[in-house]
């Protein structure tokens, strides 16, 4: 199969459009067959219940060519089951796990030609999302849904290798206590992006989001959640029901204890824990982890340990243990890596 002519070693992290996506249409109570389409562009009422009241949610993985040459995607049943907890959240169909993994299969093999070569550090970012679509005046659910998946070519989050970053503690709430911040869907993000701005031109990398209960604990960042390794090698997370459930994270957790023999914890993490943590990071789909460096609360700077030239010990073996079993260099956990294109 012929490559793409794709200058892949200076891909960005940008849309790049490809050749096919997939569309399934929610009407009548049922989902339809769904299938393979060439068209990109979306026509819909301008009344759509997704322009009105931000009925939507999405998800995010990639596609990878692995060491031996296989084209595979990481854990995509979690997405999944990720995207019908988003859905019962904001009362919209649940999609079928089966179709969900159907279309993500689909879009990968028509879209082969795309996906960046072994070695390359870029790799086919699919996203799938949902959204209501009929017209809706009054505020309530849509009837029928259009659920899409399209991918794109990505290059490495970071261009020119990993730097720790720096965040800011937030004065602004990511999420209510009770509200949406454990589900995937577009309003949260929305939410975040005047404060991400804001964070950009203080000079800031990223915002730490704290629950705004008692603003003492560590909750995550509009898009990634948080990872710290103690000064004795224990892997800790925060624990909150606002949280977003990271796949990216999970896999972390599992990798800590059964790969690396590390102790893990997922617990509230307070503010005041922060100074004597030895290594943080930021953890998810695009990047995998972004290590932290210093982290400043209200004037505060609290320089972790690893410091602001590389990733942390923990973080880095953290790191290429679960690209490894992406790429294929690594012996996989059973079902975690799925093979959609065997080039052998």
């Amino acid at each position: 199969m012929d490559k793409k002519n794709i200058d892949w070693a200076n891909l960005g992290f940008g849309y790049v459009e490809t050749d096919k996506r997939y569309v399934c249409e929610f009407k009548d109570g049922a989902w339809d067959e769904g299938g393979l389409v060439d068209n990109g562009m979306i026509t819909m009422s301008e009344c759509a219940c997704v322009l009105q009241y931000a009925q939507t949610c999405f998800e995010g993985l990639k596609a990878y060519t692995t060491e031996d040459g296989k084209i595979v995607t990481f854990r995509p049943d979690m997405n999944a089951l990720r995207l019908q907890d988003s859905a019962r959240g904001l009362c919209m169909p649940e999609l079928p796990v089966e179709k969900f993994l159907e279309a993500v299969d689909q879009v990968v093999a028509a879209n082969a030609a795309y996906v960046p070569p072994y070695g390359s550090g870029a790799s086919l970012y699919l996203r799938p999302f949902l959204y209501g679509k009929n017209a809706v005046i009054g505020v309530k659910p849509a009837t029928e849904y259009e659920f899409r998946v399209f991918c794109t070519p990505v290059g490495p989050y970071f261009k020119g290798g990993v730097k720790p970053l720096t965040i800011r503690v937030s004065d602004v709430d990511r999420a209510a206590p009770h509200g949406t911040g454990h589900i995937k869907a577009g309003l949260n993000y929305a939410m975040s992006l005047k404060n991400i701005v804001d964070a950009h031109d203080a000079g800031y990398d990223e915002n730490m989001y704290v629950d705004p209960q008692t603003r003492t604990k560590v909750e995550e960042t509009g898009g990634a959640n948080f990872i710290f390794v103690t000064k004795d090698g224990k892997l800790v997370t925060p624990k909150s029901g606002s949280i977003l459930p990271s796949i990216t994270r999970r896999s972390l957790m599992y990798v800590a204890e059964h790969y690396l023999g590390l102790e893990v914890e997922e617990r509230e993490v307070y503010l005041d824990e922060l100074k004597d943590m030895a290594e943080a990071g930021l953890c998810g789909t695009a990047a995998v982890i972004s290590p932290v460096g210093k982290i400043v609360n209200h004037g505060e700077e609290i320089c972790l340990p690893s410091g602001m030239e590389a990733m942390g010990p923990v973080t880095q073996k953290l790191y290429d243990t679960l690209t490894g079993i992406q790429m294929g260099r690594i012996e996989a956990p059973e079902g975690w890596v799925r093979v959609i294109v065997d080039n052998k």
